[in-house]
């Protein structure tokens, strides 16, 4: 079985996720796909936080609760699928690359819902949770990868993957790759 890697840039509801191998020399980009984590049809699942921020604290907490239960459905199926199409191609997931913000704690939710810019961040937190939980529960090592630690020079090499792949090669999925490359312990120079 080949070692492969999984990198992952979540967004508000949706993350794009790449599937890679290979070495340094030559990386091989197995899968990449976008996947939903949301219920569209449950009412202010795209930003739980947002949504909460007008509620009282015990419907506050329900809600983003409601929310996160149905991401963690969504979000273990398309891992679960992701994996075993990578076991029919006789891959086995040495580990999963998650890009990570700054890594600010979080208050407690009453400070959340009061501030603005804690609800961004909160949000960013659910979804990044919602997945390290999902590929946790898998069986699947999750690293977190600190955006801002990424090589500008690495991500010009991956740029160029894009040729072989076709478009549309988002700067998520590159952020995505080169993270997946990380966690492979390969160095793109």
């Amino acid at each position: 079985m080949k070692p492969a890697a999984i990198g992952v840039r979540m967004h508000s509801g949706w993350g794009a996720l790449v599937a890679v191998s290979g070495d340094a020399a030559a990386p091989e980009i197995l899968e990449r796909k976008h996947i939903v984590v949301i219920d569209p049809a449950m009412a202010g699942a795209k930003q739980p936080y947002h949504f909460a921020e007008s509620m009282a604290l015990p419907a506050a907490e329900k809600h983003i609760a409601d929310c996160a239960a149905a991401s963690a459905r969504l979000a273990n199926a398309a891992i679960d699928e992701l994996l075993s199409d990578l076991r029919t191609r006789d891959c086995r997931v040495a580990g999963c690359a998650l890009l990570l913000a700054s890594g600010r704690a979080l208050p407690s939710l009453p400070a959340i819902l009061a501030s603005h810019a804690l609800i961004h961040t909160a949000e960013g937190e659910f979804f990044r949770k919602v997945m390290r939980d999902a590929f946790e529960k898998l069986g699947v090592d999750v690293a977190g990868v600190r955006e801002r630690d990424l090589a500008p020079d690495a991500m010009k090499r991956i740029s160029a993957l894009g040729r072989a792949i076709g478009p549309p090669w988002t700067a998520d999925e590159k952020s995505a790759t080169l993270a997946a490359l990380i966690v492979l312990g390969q160095r793109v120079s």
